[in-house]
């Protein structure tokens, strides 16, 4: 389950991007998920709240 809500604007942004940047983004987004899960840190206080909702995420 996602940790954030799709706003008009972001799906805006996204849809700016060509194929090209929009496949790097996903790529880039899904490996900082999951690098903060394994980490159990982050670089924001909300990514930091998304990893503790993984199991063990923000517990180390």
């Amino acid at each position: 389950m996602p940790t954030y809500e799709v706003l008009p604007r972001s799906t805006a942004d996204l849809d700016r991007l060509s194929p090209e940047q929009q496949r790097r983004f996903r790529r880039a987004a899904t490996e900082f998920v999951q690098d903060c899960a394994e980490a159990g840190t982050s670089v924001s206080a909300s990514a930091k709240r998304a990893s503790s909702r993984i199991p063990g995420g923000g517990n180390r």
